[in-house]
């Protein structure tokens, strides 16, 4: 605890016991330049507490969604297993949750093999109880806008001119279509196997800051995006997609180019930081493919994703 990130941890522990005097820490968990996980006991109960490190108002925004996610559901429980509340503190962005049993779906955000069928009906069922919640009116909000997204990734020159007018589109239609898909769906918002526990009394969902109303089959089109070596899975998650209907299929496709030229953004990001990082002599595993040489891998697979995508978005225009 030594240094300056041991001054950091001991921050840390001081703000969650200023809310819950009682929390015994354990083990760092998991530590980020953004927040630390923390296991720890309160009395008889095994608690995780989360507290943000990085200060700047998009991350402190984000973790109080999360905490206002969490106090939602002490009045109105979701479909699905999720961590229940023991202490929170917005103003220092600091969470205690109970800690669930289970295993994570994947150690991974992108999984390199595919889940087992029985693992993968398990995840679909409980994002499928999730999408169908309604929650009371003003509990959740929508925490993506739409249009002005589409029209960022056209000014960073991420959406081609077509891409925006074809997107465009397919949002018109869907705002005009009278459907109820186009009144949204409620989202899990970060729909990651690395975000779901898999225990024998059934899925439990973590991380809910992102939680929110979006166009349906957002849920679905993170999972999909994340799930590249898993054709099967990926079939799988397009027919559920898309099973209500022209529409949704619609929606789906949205939610899918916007998923995939964020994580594009993320790991074009984290290659040229990788790249960066070996002219100043960091080393790799030999014989093991290098960080970089993944991260390389993983950017083209999702490049290649975003065409495919790109051309169903075409064909969902062609058919309106």
């Amino acid at each position: 605890m030594s240094g300056t990130q041991g001054a950091q941890l001991r921050m840390a522990i001081a703000s969650v016991r200023r809310i819950c005097p009682e929390f015994n820490p354990v083990q760092v968990l998991r530590r980020s330049g953004r927040s630390v996980l923390i296991v720890g006991t309160t009395g008889r109960t095994t608690a995780v507490a989360k507290c943000l490190l990085d200060h700047s108002p998009a991350w402190m925004e984000r973790f109080r969604h999360e905490i206002a996610a969490y106090r939602a559901f002490v009045r109105h429980r979701p479909p699905v297993r999720a961590p229940r509340l023991i202490a929170a503190d917005p103003e220092n962005c600091t969470l205690v949750i109970e800690r669930m049993p289970g295993r994570v779906a994947a150690l991974t955000r992108h999984s390199v093999e595919a889940p087992p069928r029985a693992d993968l009906r398990a995840v679909l069922g409980a994002i499928s109880r999730v999408n169908s919640w309604r929650p009371p009116a003003g509990l959740f909000e929508a925490p993506l806008e739409y249009a002005s997204r589409i029209a960022r990734y056209h000014e960073l020159g991420l959406f081609t001119d077509r891409d925006l007018g074809d997107l465009q589109k397919l949002l018109h239609g869907l705002a005009h279509s009278g459907h109820k898909q186009g009144m949204g769906q409620f989202c899990h918002g970060d729909a990651l196997l690395s975000n779901i526990l898999l225990s024998p009394t059934g899925p439990v969902l973590v991380d809910w800051e992102h939680a929110g109303w979006y166009l349906p089959g957002y849920d679905l089109a993170t999972l999909w995006t994340a799930l590249g070596d898993a054709p099967v899975a990926r079939r799988q998650i397009s027919q559920l997609a898309q099973v209500n209907g022209p529409a949704a299929r619609d929606a789906f496709l949205v939610n899918l180019m916007l998923v995939l030229t964020r994580e594009i953004r993320t790991y074009e990001t984290a290659v040229q930081r990788t790249m960066r990082a070996a002219t100043s002599g960091g080393q790799d595993r030999p014989g093991a493919l290098s960080s970089g040489e993944e991260q390389r891998l993983l950017l083209r697979r999702l490049h290649d994703d975003c065409a495919m995508a790109r051309r169903a978005v075409r064909a969902a225009v062609g058919t309106r």
